[in-house]
C-alpha cells in the first residue's frame, strides 16, 4: 500500500502498511513495513521485516527523522534513477541492485550520469549490431548504455561544440573497458576520411597502452595504473582524422615492487611467455618466476589470459601504428634489460658501502643489452658523486641505498620508455588535416582510500576533488538552466562545495607548495614536512586533521570520505630523483633507442651559459627539474581547462564486490562508491527541487483515467492544471512550466496511488458487470436447454404415432399392388405371344419382296458399267493418238520459231520495237474484250428464254409420271400380299417348335455351366482376396517408400534451395561490397587528384602506408635514420637497375611493334590502291549493267501494271472462262508478250553468266576465295516454261496446260531476281570499299595512339612507365582479337544472308505456283460447266497510271551515328528532367535496346560494346549522385530490369522467345551473343535494388520506432511510466511525431512509385518483404534494448500495429508475397509480453509459441518485462531459468539483435513484354532528334 500523503515528515502521520527503509550494518539498508499507524509524538515505529521479524525502531528525539519511504513496485528497476518518486540513498541502491542482480543490466542513468557496474563476465551487448542499433538514436529513446552516451556526445559535437566523456571509478570498476568501448563506438560510427584507416590505429593504441600501463591488482586483473585523456579529432564531415593522448601519474613503483596477488605490467609477462621465439633468444629471458621484478606478487598467471597471444596482439598493434620491427625489438631489448637489472644482487661490504661482484650474470646481460660498460655501471650503482662549489666527492652507498638507486634507475628508464611510446603513438595518430572538433575520453582513477595511503593516493584524490568540483558546477548549471528555461521560480540549492579542500591542497602555501619547499631543503625529510603541515593547517582548516597516535601522518576531509596519508616516502616520490652518473653512463651507450630516450635531458642543460654551469650547476639542475606534484598540478589544470571548454558526459563505474563474482553486489561497497563518485550528490541536488518532470502530453496520457469527459479540454495545459488543482491541494508540491510540469519528491507516487485506486474501482465495476453477464448467460442457457428437452420429447412421441399409421397404410397398399401385379403379368404374357406371331409372319413376306427387287437392280447395274467401259476405252485410244500428233506438230513449229527469235533477240532495236508495239496490242485487246462482252450479253438473253420454257414443260411431265407410278405400286401390293402371308405363318410355326427344343437344351447347359462357374468364382475370389492382401501390403510398402523418397527429395530440394539462396546472398553481398569498394576507390582517386593538384610543385606525395614517424624524423633520431637510409638506398639501387633493364626491353619491344605497324600500314595502302584500280576497271562494266538494269526495271513496271489490271478484272467476276473479259484480257496480254519472252530469257542467261564471271574474277583477285553460288532455280524454271510456249493464234490451245500463266510468272520473277542481284552486288562493292577506308583510318589511329603513348610514357617515372606500357599492350592485343572476331562474324553473316534470300525465293516460287494452279482450275471448271454468266460492261480503256510505293515498315530499330552515344545517354540518363509520368513505362530501356538492335544489325561490335558500357556507367553515375532519391532509384531499377528483359526476350533463346509474336521474333538479335552483358546488367540491377533498399531504410528508420512502439493508440489505458530526467527525444527537440499511419503512408508511397514505374510484380513482392523485414528488425531490436517498452500494454499496441500492416498488405493485393512471415518474430515478441508467465505449463507453451525468436531474445524480453500498473507481476528468476533449460538444445544464432542491414537476395524473373518495338514513339521532349527510325 502506498502512502496517501504526498510527502512525509516528522509532523505527518504514517498509516499502517507503509513501506520504509531501515539502516543496516551489513546490507546498508533493509526493507520493512509498518504494522501500526504512526502518529506525531510516538517514540518508536512498529515494523516487520520481509523475513517476518517484528521490531521497534527508535526515533531520535532530537531530529525526529523518520526512515525513508520505499517507492512503488512499478517504479522499481527504472532506467533513470531520477524517475523514482522518492530520491534517496536506499532507493538508488535498491534500484541498481534490482537491475544488476535480477535483470542482469549493468547500465543505469542517474540524471546526466551513466552508472556502469562491472559484471565480471563477458556479456553480448557490445557487438556491431548493438552499435548499429544505438547509432542515430536519441539518448532517452534506448536503454542506458555506454554507446548511448557516446552517440549523444557525437551528435552534440556535430551540433554545437567539443565534447568530453569522463570515465571514473576505483580500480576494478571497469573504467578502461568503458573508455575502450566508447572509442570503438566512435571508430565504428564515424569512420575515417582518408585512405589510411585512422580508426583502426586509434583502436590499436588500446592494446599497447594496456600492455605497458595496465597490471593485475587485488581488485582488478587489468587495472590501469595511469590516467589518460584521449582526444579523438574529427574533420568537417565528422570523420575521424586522428587522435592525441595525454597520460597522468604513471605508477612507476610497480616496476620494482608488487604486493601479494598482484603482477607487474603485462608487457613483462608477455615477453617471458614469448621467450622461446627465435627473435627473443638474444634477450636471454626465461620464466617470469625467474625475475625479481615479476615474481614478488606470487601470481604470474591471470586466469583466462594467454600472455603469448597477447604479445602477438601487442606487436600487431605496434606495426599498425607505424613502429617497425626494428624499433619493436629495441623496445623489447630495453624491457628485458630492466628485468635483468632487477635481478642484480648488491653485496654489503660494510655498513656504509656495498659492491657488486665482477661476474654478476644479470648485470652483464643488462650491460650487453643496453650497450654500456660493465665496470662503469657496477661502480655507479654502488657509489654516488657529490658536488660542492669547489670540489667533487665520490661517496659509497650502503646496500639499502644501492638497491634503491638500482630501483630508481629501473623506474626512470621505464618512465622514459613509456613516454617515448606515448609520443610515437601520438605521432602515428596525428593528422595533417586541420581538426574541426574533437571528443575527449578521460579514463582516470577514482577516489581511493586504503589502509596505507601514500603520495599516489594523495594525487589521485586531489584529481578527483577537481573533477568533483567541475561535476557539481555542471550539474548545478544544468538544473538552473532547466528551471530558467521553463520559467520556474529559482531558489538557491545548497550543495557541497569542495573548493576549500582544493585550496588546502593547491593554493599558495598549500600542501603541495609546502612539499615542494621541503624538497628544496638540503636536509628536508618527511618528518619535518609533517611538522610544517601541522603548524600551518591544524588550527586554521577544518578539513585538515592529525591522527592521535602518529606524528608522521595527516588526515584530509575529502568530499567522499576522510583519508589518512602516511608522510613516509612523500619527498622521495615527489623529487623522483635518480643518480645522474648512472644516466651519464647510459648516455654513453651505443644503443640508438636508449640515446633517443635520454636525448631530451641534454637540451635544457645545453641552453645554459658556460658561466652558469661553472658557478651554480647544482642550482641550475634544481631549477630545471620540476617536482612530480608540480607537474601533476600543471597537467591537471590543463586538463580542467580542456574539460571546461567542452560539454562533459559522465560515466561512473562501480565495482560490485571484491571477490570478482559475476552479477553479485556487495551493498556496503556499492554505497561507498556511490558516495565517492558523486551519484548521490546528483540525487540530492535533484531531490532538493522538483525531481519529477512530465510534459503536458505525457501527464495527460498517463493520468487521463483521473479525468472525466467534461474535464478534458482542447488545451492540454489547462486540462492538466485543472486536474492537479483538483487532486493535489498544496500548490507548492508542483509547478507549471512552459512545456513541463515539475513535481516535488513523492508526488508521482501519490498520483500513481490515485491512478491505481481509480483503476481498481474500474476493475471492480468491470468484474461485477462481467460476472452478472456470465450468470445471466448461464441461466438463459439452462432455460433454453429445458425448453429444448421438452420440445424434443414431445416430438419423439408424435413421430412414433405417425410411424405406426404409416406402416398400416403401407401394408394395405402393398397387398393391393401385389394382386394387381399378378393379373397384369398374366395379361401381358398373352398379348406378347400374339404380337410375336404377327411380327414373324410380316417379316417373312417383306424379305421375299426385298430379294426380288435387289436381283433386278443388280442386273441393270452390271449392264450399265460394261457398256460404259467399252465406250471409254475407244475414246482414250482416239484421244491419245490426237494428242501425240498435236505435240509433234507443235514441237516442229516451236523449234522453227525459236531459231527466229534468237536471231532477232541479238539486236537492241528489236527490243525497243517490241516495247513500242506493246501499247497498240493492249488497245486492240481492249477493243476485242468489249466486243466479246456484247456477244456474251446477247447469248445470255437467248439462253435464259430457252431455259424458262424447258423448265415449265419438264415440271408438267414429271408430275404426270409420278401419279401413274403410285397407282401401279398400290395395285401390285394388294395382289401379291395374301399368299405370302400364309407361307410366312407356316414357316413361323416350324421355327417356334425348333426354338423350344433349343431352349431346353440351352437351359441344361446353363445349369451345368452355372455350377462350374460358381466353383471357379469361389476359387478366383480366394485368389483375389490373397492378391488384394498382397496388393495392400505392396501398396503400403510402396507408399512408405514413396513417402521416404518424397521426404528425401524434399530434404534435398530444401537443401539445394538453401544452398542456392546462400550462394545468391553471398554473391549479392560480395557484389555490394565490391560496389562499396569501387565507390570508395573512386572517392579516394578524386581526393588523390585534388591533393596532387593542391600540392606545391616538385613535392612528391608520400605513400600512405608509411607511418608518420618514418616520414618525419626528429633531430634526436638522426643516427637511426642514417642507418636505415643506407639500407633503403642499397635496396632502391637494386630495384632501379631492374627497372632500367625492364625499360630497355620494353623500348626494344616498342621498336619492333613500330616496325610491324609501318609494314602493316604499307600493306594496307597497297590494298587500297589495288581496290581503286579494280573499281576503275569494273566501272565500265557496271555502267553497262546499270543500263540493262534500267531497261529491266521499266519492263518490270509495265508488267506490274498489266498484272494489276488482270487481277482487277478477275475480281469483277466469280468464274472466268473462255470468252469472258478476264480470260480474253489474259490471252491478249500473253500473246503480246509471247514473242518478247524468249528474248528476255536469252538476255537473262547471258547476263547471269557474265555476272558470275565478274564475281569469280573479283574474288580471285582480291581474296583468292572460291566463287559464291547463287540460286538458279528461277532461271531453270523459266527456261523450262519457255520451251513449251508456242506462238500460235489459237489461244485456247495455247493455254490448254497453263503454259501462259507459267511463262508470265517466270518472266516476272526473273526480272525481280535480276534487279535484286544487281543491287546486292552494288551494295557489296560499297561495303568493301567502306571497310578498306575504315581499316586505313584504324591503322592511322593506332599509329597516332602509339606516338601519343610514347610521348606520355617518357614523362612518367620508370615504375609507372612499365605498368603503363604493359597495360597499353594488353589493350591493343585485346582490340586486335575483337577485330578478328568481328571479321569472322561478318563473313558468317554474309553467308547467312544469302541462305535466307534463297529460302525466301523458294517460298515465293511455291506461293506463285499455288496461285497459278488455282486460276487454271477455275478456268477448267468454267469450261466443264458449259454455263456463262452475264458480265457487266467493263470500264473504258485508259492509259496506265503511276503506282506509288508504300512506306516501308518500321523494323523496331533506331539508327545513330558513331559517337552519338554520349548525346543519347545525356538526354536519357545523365540529365534527367524528372520522371515523366505520361511517358511509356520503361521508355529509356526500349530506346536503348532499339539503338542496340541497330548496332547489332550493322554488325558493329565496337558500337555495341561502347553503347552498353556507356549505358551501364551512366546508370551507375546517376545512382551514385542521386542514390538518396527513391523515385530516381526505382525508375532506373525498372528500366535496368526492362533492358535486361529485352536482351533476353530478343536473344533468340527458346526459353525466352516462346511467348513472342512472329513479328517480335523477327526483331531478335542476329549477330552478337550478349549473355555476358546480361550478367553485368543483372549485377547492376542488384546494385540498384540494394540502393533502393537503403533509400527505403533511410525513409522508414525515423518512423518505425515512434510509430510501432512509442505512439499510443489507446491513450489513457496504455500510458507510459515516469521517465525521469532523461526524457525520450530530449536530444533532438522539435522532431515530427510519427504514427503507424505515417509508416503506412510511406509504404503506400513506395508502392505507388513502383507501380507507376512499371516495376515487375515479383520484384515488388520482394521489395515488400524487405520493407517488412526492416520494420520487424528495427522494432524488435528497440524492444530488446528498451526496458520501458516491455510490458503487457505495449504488446497489445504492437499487435494492433501489426494488424494494420497486414491489412495494408490485403489492400494492396499482396497477402501471399511472404511479407507477413517477416513480421513473425515481432508478433511472437508481442504475444510473449501478453501471455501468462508463471507455471511450467506456461513455460512449455511459451517455448512452443516463440519459434521465430532465439533463446537470447526470449530471455531478454522476459528479463526486461516491467509492469506498467500494479496489477501486473514481474517475471520470476525461476521461470526464466526454466525457459533457459527448455530451450537449451535449440540450434540458433548466438546474436541478440536482428541484422537491420541485411538485404535479402533478389531475383529478376523474366517478364515478357507484349509491346511491339515498331509501335514505340519517341516524345519530342527527350530531344532525341538525332535518332532515325529504321
Amino acid at each position: 500500500m502506498l502512502l496517501a500523503c504526498p510527502c512525509i515528515n516528522q509532523c505527518s502521520a504514517v498509516p499502517q502498511y507503509a513501506r520504509v527503509w531501515l539502516p543496516d550494518a551489513v546490507e546498508a539498508w533493509k526493507p520493512a513495513e509498518l504494522t501500526k499507524d504512526y502518529t506525531p509524538g510516538d517514540r518508536a515505529l512498529c515494523l516487520q521485516l520481509e523475513d517476518g521479524t517484528n521490531l521497534e525502531h527508535k526515533i531520535d528525539p532530537q531530529t525526529n527523522s523518520l526512515p525513508p519511504l520505499r517507492n512503488p513496485d512499478i517504479l522499481v528497476g527504472e532506467n533513470d534513477l531520477t524517475a523514482l518518486s522518492y530520491l534517496h540513498e536506499p532507493a538508488v541502491l535498491h534500484n541498481l541492485k534490482v537491475r544488476f542482480v535480477e535483470s542482469k543490466i549493468i547500465y543505469t542513468y542517474c540524471g546526466i550520469v551513466l552508472v556502469a557496474i562491472n559484471p565480471y563476465e563477458s556479456i553480448p551487448i557490445y557487438d556491431h549490431d548493438i552499435i548499429n542499433a544505438y547509432s542515430g538514436q536519441n539518448m532517452g529513446d534506448m536503454d542506458p548504455h555506454i554507446f548511448a552516451v557516446a552517440e549523444e556526445a557525437y551528435k552534440q559535437m556535430a551540433r554545437s561544440r567539443n565534447q568530453s566523456i569522463i570515465v571514473s571509478g576505483e580500480s576494478g570498476a571497469g573504467k578502461t573497458v568503458s573508455a575502450k568501448y566508447a572509442m570503438r563506438y566512435f571508430a565504428t560510427v564515424s569512420g575515417s576520411s582518408s585512405e589510411a584507416n585512422v580508426e583502426e590505429r586509434v583502436l590499436a593504441s588500446s592494446p599497447i597502452m594496456e600492455a605497458i600501463g595496465n597490471a593485475k591488482t587485488t581488485r582488478n586483473d587489468n587495472s590501469s595504473r595511469f590516467g589518460k585523456y584521449i582526444e579523438i579529432g574529427f574533420d568537417k564531415n565528422y570523420h575521424i582524422i586522428g587522435a592525441n593522448m595525454r597520460t597522468y601519474l604513471l605508477e612507476k613503483s610497480r616496476v620494482v615492487f608488487q604486493a601479494t596477488e598482484e603482477r607487474n605490467y603485462h608487457i613483462f609477462y608477455q615477453l617471458c611467455a614469448s621467450s622461446h621465439l627465435p627473435e627473443f633468444k638474444p634477450l636471454q629471458l626465461g620464466n617470469a618466476d625467474d625475475f625479481h621484478c615479476t615474481n614478488q606478487g606470487g601470481s604470474p598467471v591471470i586466469e583466462g589470459v594467454d600472455d603469448a597471444k597477447e604479445m602477438c596482439s601487442t606487436r600487431k598493434a605496434f606495426s599498425l601504428l607505424g613502429i617497425n620491427e626494428t624499433y619493436q625489438m629495441d623496445l623489447f631489448q630495453i624491457l628485458a634489460a630492466l628485468l635483468h637489472l632487477g635481478n642484480v644482487e648488491v653485496e654489503e661490504r660494510s655498513a656504509d658501502s656495498s659492491t657488486i661482484l665482477p661476474d654478476n650474470t644479470h648485470l652483464t646481460v643488462f650491460c650487453e643489452l643496453m650497450g654500456v660498460a660493465y665496470q662503469d655501471m657496477s661502480h655507479w650503482l654502488c657509489h654516488r658523486k657529490l658536488k660542492t662549489a669547489t670540489e667533487t666527492y665520490v661517496k659509497p652507498l650502503s646496500k639499502v641505498h644501492a638497491i634503491n638507486a638500482r630501483d630508481a634507475l629501473a623506474k626512470h628508464i621505464y618512465a622514459k620508455l613509456f613516454s617515448w611510446i606515448v609520443d610515437h603513438i601520438n605521432e602515428a595518430l596525428r593528422s595533417a588535416v586541420k581538426q574541426h572538433s574533437f571528443i575527449g575520453v578521460l579514463d582516470i582513477y577514482g577516489f581511493e582510500t586504503f589502509h596505507i595511503n601514500s603520495f599516489e593516493q594523495f594525487c589521485i584524490n586531489y584529481a578527483n576533488e577537481k573533477l568533483q568540483q567541475q561535476f557539481n558546477m555542471h550539474v548545478f548549471k544544468l538544473e538552473q538552466e532547466e528551471y530558467m528555461k521553463e520559467d520556474i521560480p529559482w531558489t538557491l540549492i545548497d550543495f557541497y562545495d569542495n573548493h576549500p579542500c582544493i585550496n588546502l591542497i593547491e593554493a599558495k602555501m598549500g600542501v603541495l607548495d609546502l612539499l615542494d619547499e621541503e624538497c628544496k631543503m638540503p636536509k628536508g625529510s618527511d618528518d619535518t614536512w609533517a611538522q610544517k603541515l601541522y603548524n600551518t593547517f591544524l588550527k586554521k582548516s577544518d578539513l585538515f586533521d592529525k591522527p592521535r597516535m602518529s606524528n608522521k601522518a595527516f588526515i584530509i576531509l575529502h568530499f567522499a570520505d576522510k583519508v589518512e596519508y602516511q608522510c613516509e616516502g612523500f619527498l622521495e616520490k615527489n623529487k623522483d630523483t635518480v643518480n645522474e652518473e648512472q644516466i651519464t653512463v647510459l648516455k654513453l651507450s651505443k644503443f640508438d633507442l636508449l640515446l633517443e630516450l635520454f636525448s631530451d635531458e641534454e637540451k635544457p642543460a645545453g641552453s645554459l651559459t658556460s658561466r652558469s654551469k661553472m658557478t651554480r650547476p647544482v642550482q641550475a639542475q634544481r631549477d630545471h627539474k620540476k617536482t612530480v606534484g608540480t607537474q601533476f598540478r600543471n597537467s591537471l589544470h590543463l586538463l580542467m581547462e580542456t574539460l571546461n571548454g567542452t560539454t562533459p558526459h559522465y560515466v561512473r563505474c562501480i565495482k560490485p564486490n571484491d571477490l570478482k563474482s559475476p552479477f553479485m553486489m556487495d551493498p556496503m561497497r556499492a554505497v561507498q562508491q556511490l558516495r565517492a563518485c558523486g551519484v548521490l550528490e546528483t540525487i540530492r541536488i535533484s531531490a532538493a527541487g522538483f525531481p519529477s518532470r512530465w510534459t503536458y502530453q505525457e501527464f495527460f496520457n498517463r493520468y487521463r483515467v483521473l479525468m472525466k469527459l467534461k474535464d478534458i479540454l482542447s488545451d492540454r495545459k489547462q486540462t492538466c492544471r485543472n486536474v492537479l488543482e483538483k487532486w493535489v491541494q498544496d500548490q507548492d508540491k508542483y509547478q507549471f512550466g512552459k512545456s513541463k510540469i515539475f513535481f516535488r519528491a513523492g508526488q508521482v507516487a501519490y498520483l500513481e496511488k490515485l491512478r491505481s485506486d481509480k483503476l481498481k474501482k474500474a476493475c471492480v465495476r468491470i468484474q461485477k458487470t462481467i460476472r452478472c453477464w456470465l450468470t445471466r448467460k448461464r441461466y438463459l442457457r439452462m432455460r433454453q436447454a429445458a425448453i429444448t428437452i421438452q420440445k424434443n420429447t414431445r416430438g419423439y412421441q408424435a413421430r412414433c404415432l405417425v410411424a405406426f399409421l404409416r406402416r398400416t397404410r403401407a401394408a394395405v397398399i402393398i397387398q393391393r399392388n401385389q394382386r394387381m401385379l399378378v393379373a397384369r403379368r398374366r395379361y401381358q404374357q398373352q398379348r406378347s405371344a400374339s404380337i410375336t406371331m404377327q411380327r414373324l409372319l410380316r417379316a417373312y413376306q417383306a424379305r421375299q419382296t426385298y430379294r426380288k427387287l435387289l436381283y433386278e437392280h443388280k442386273v441393270l447395274t452390271i449392264q450399265r458399267w460394261v457398256r460404259g467401259w467399252l465406250a471409254r476405252r475407244r475414246c482414250r485410244r482416239s484421244l491419245r493418238a490426237v494428242v501425240y500428233l498435236q505435240s509433234c506438230v507443235r514441237r516442229m513449229a516451236a523449234r522453227r520459231e525459236l531459231r527466229k527469235l534468237r536471231v532477232e533477240a541479238r539486236s537492241v532495236e528489236h527490243f525497243k520495237k517490241l516495247n513500242v508495239g506493246m501499247e497498240n496490242k493492249i488497245m486492240q485487246l481492249q477493243r476485242k474484250v468489249d466486243e466479246q462482252h456484247k456477244e456474251n450479253r446477247e447469248l445470255s438473253e437467248r439462253l435464259r428464254t430457252v431455259e424458262r420454257s424447258r423448265a415449265a414443260e419438264s415440271e408438267r411431265l414429271g408430275g404426270e409420271v409420278e401419279r401413274l407410278r403410285v397407282a401401279e405400286e398400290e395395285s401390285r401390293v394388294k395382289a401379291d400380299g395374301v399368299p405370302s402371308l400364309l407361307e410366312q405363318l407356316s414357316f413361323l410355326r416350324q421355327e417356334l417348335e425348333t426354338t423350344r427344343e433349343e431352349k431346353e437344351a440351352i437351359r441344361e447347359e446353363a445349369r451345368t455351366y452355372r455350377v462350374d462357374t460358381e466353383k471357379v468364382v469361389s476359387e478366383l475370389n480366394e485368389n483375389n482376396r490373397s492378391l488384394i492382401t498382397e496388393k495392400d501390403d505392396m501398396n503400403q510398402l510402396i507408399q512408405e517408400q514413396r513417402q521416404q523418397i518424397s521426404k528425401a527429395q524434399a530434404k534435398v530440394g530444401m537443401q539445394l534451395e538453401s544452398d542456392i539462396r546462400e550462394e545468391r546472398d553471398h554473391y549479392q553481398s560480395l557484389l555490394s561490397e565490391y560496389t562499396r569498394l569501387k565507390e570508395r576507390h573512386a572517392d579516394l582517386k578524386e581526393e588523390m587528384t585534388i591533393s596532387v593538384i593542391t600540392n606545391k610543385p616538385g613535392r612528391r606525395r608520400t605513400d600512405s602506408n608509411h607511418s608518420s614517424n618514418e616520414s618525419e624524423g626528429t633531430p634526436s633520431s638522426e643516427s637511426a635514420e642514417g642507418r636505415n637510409s643506407s639500407v633503403k638506398t642499397h635496396s632502391s639501387t637494386r630495384i632501379l637497375l631492374k627497372l632500367q633493364r625492364r625499360v630497355t626491353e620494353l623500348e626494344q619491344d616498342k621498336q619492333t611493334l613500330q616496325r610491324h605497324l609501318d609494314k602493316r600500314e604499307e600493306a594496307q595502302q597497297d590494298q587500297v590502291k589495288n581496290a581503286e584500280k579494280q573499281r576503275t576497271a569494273g566501272r565500265a562494266e557496271l555502267d553497262l549493267e546499270a543500263l540493262k538494269r534500267q531497261e529491266l526495271e521499266s519492263e518490270n513496271k509495265r508488267l506490274k501494271t498489266n498484272l494489276a489490271e488482270l487481277r482487277q478484272s478477275l475480281t469483277s467476276t466469280s468464274s472466268p472462262g473462255p470468252g469472258s473479259a478476264p480470260y480474253n484480257v489474259l490471252l491478249e496480254q500473253l500473246n503480246s508478250s509471247n514473242e518478247e519472252l524468249e528474248v528476255r530469257k536469252e538476255e537473262v542467261l547471258l547476263l547471269r553468266s557474265h555476272m558470275v564471271r565478274q564475281e569469280v574474277l573479283k574474288h580471285n583477285k582480291v581474296g583468292g576465295s572460291s566463287p559464291k553460288r547463287y540460286p538458279n532455280s528461277l532461271c531453270t524454271e523459266s527456261l523450262i516454261l519457255t520451251s513449251v510456249i508456242l506462238s500460235t493464234p489459237d489461244y485456247h490451245k495455247l493455254n490448254e496446260d497453263g503454259e501462259l500463266w507459267l511463262a508470265y510468272d517466270g518472266l516476272k520473277e526473273t526480272n525481280s531476281l535480276l534487279v535484286s542481284q544487281l543491287q546486292v552486288q552494288d551494295r557489296r562493292h560499297e561495303e568493301e570499299l567502306e571497310e578498306l577506308r575504315e581499316e586505313v583510318l584504324r591503322v592511322r589511329e593506332e599509329n597516332r595512339q602509339q606516338q601519343q603513348f610514347l610521348s606520355q610514357s617518357l614523362l612518367l617515372p620508370q615504375e609507372a612507365r612499365i605498368e603503363a606500357s604493359l597495360h597499353h599492350e594488353i589493350t591493343r592485343l585485346t582490340s586486335d582479337n575483337l577485330v578478328g572476331t568481328s571479321q569472322g562474324c561478318y563473313s558468317t553473316s554474309i553467308l547467312q544472308d544469302l541462305m535466307e534470300q534463297q529460302e525466301k525465293q523458294d517460298k515465293m516460287i511455291r506461293k506463285l505456283k499455288k496461285q497459278l494452279k488455282v486460276y487454271v482450275k477455275r478456268v477448267e471448271e468454267y469450261e466443264a460447266g458449259g454455263q456463262m454468266e452475264r458480265v457487266a460492261p467493263g470500264p473504258e480503256p485508259r492509259s496506265p497510271v503511276g503506282i506509288t510505293r508504300k512506306e516501308r515498315d518500321f523494323q523496331g530499330m533506331l539508327e545513330y551515328r558513331r559517337g552519338d552515344e554520349s548525346k543519347l545517354l545525356k538526354s536519357l540518363v545523365l540529365k534527367p528532367r524528372g520522371v515523366a509520368v505520361n511517358f511509356l513505362p520503361g521508355l529509356p530501356a526500349y530506346i536503348l535496346f532499339m539503338c542496340l538492335r541497330h548496332a547489332d544489325y550493322s554488325n558493329d561490335d565496337q558500337r555495341v560494346s561502347v553503347l552498353l558500357n556507356s549505358t551501364i556507367n551512366s546508370i551507375k553515375g546517376v545512382i551514385k549522385r542521386r542514390g538518396d532519391d527513391f523515385e530516381t532509384v526505382s525508375f532506373w531499377l525498372a528500366n535496368t530490369c526492362r533492358f535486361l528483359h529485352c536482351l533476353k526476350q530478343y536473344s533468340g533463346e527458346e526459353a525466352f522467345v516462346k511467348n513472342n509474336t512472329p513479328r517480335q521474333n523477327e526483331h531478335c538479335l542476329c549477330n552478337f551473343d550478349l549473355s555476358e552483358y546480361r550478367q553485368v546488367l543483372s549485377d547492376l540491377a542488384i546494385q540498384n535494388y540494394q540502393q533502393l533498399v537503403r533509400c527505403m531504410e533511410e525513409a522508414l528508420q525515423p518512423m518505425i520506432v515512434p510509430g510501432m512502439l512509442e505512439h499510443e493508440n489507446f491513450q489513457g489505458v496504455l500510458g507510459s511510466k515516469p521517465t525521469g530526467l532523461r526524457k525520450r527525444t530530449s536530444s533532438c527537440p522539435g522532431e515530427a511525431v510519427y504514427t503507424v499511419d505515417s509508416i503506412l503512408q510511406q509504404l503506400s508511397l513506395f508502392h505507388a512509385t513502383l507501380i507507376q514505374h512499371d516495376v515487375d510484380p515479383e520484384l515488388i513482392k520482394q521489395v515488400c518483404v524487405q520493407q517488412f523485414y526492416i520494420i520487424c528488425s528495427v522494432t524488435l531490436n528497440n524492444l530488446l534494448l528498451r526496458k520501458d517498452m516491455c510490458s503487457w500494454s505495449k504488446g497489445l499496441q504492437i499487435r494492433y500495429n501489426v494488424w494494420q500492416l497486414e491489412e495494408w498488405l490485403e489492400e494492396k493485393g499482396l497477402p501471399d508475397c511472404g511479407a507477413k512471415e517477416m513480421l513473425e518474430p515481432l508478433i511472437q515478441a508481442a504475444q510473449l509480453l501478453q501471455v501468462k508467465k508463471k507455471t511450467d505449463e506456461d513455460a512449455q507453451a511459451l517455448c512452443t509459441m516463440c519459434s521465430a525468436l532465439t533463446t537470447l531474445q526470449i530471455v531478454k524480453v522476459l528479463t526486461l518485462y516491467t509492469p506498467v500498473i500494479e496489477f501486473e507481476e514481474r517475471v520470476s528468476i525461476s521461470f526464466i531459468r526454466t525457459i533457459q533449460a527448455l530451450l537449451k538444445g535449440r540450434v540458433e544464432s548466438p546474436l541478440l539483435l536482428m541484422d537491420t542491414k541485411k538485404i535479402f537476395s533478389v531475383t529478376f524473373p523474366f517478364t515478357h513484354s507484349p509491346l511491339a518495338l515498331e509501335t514505340i514513339q519517341i516524345p519530342s521532349s527527350l530531344n532525341l532528334g538525332f535518332l532515325t527510325r529504321v
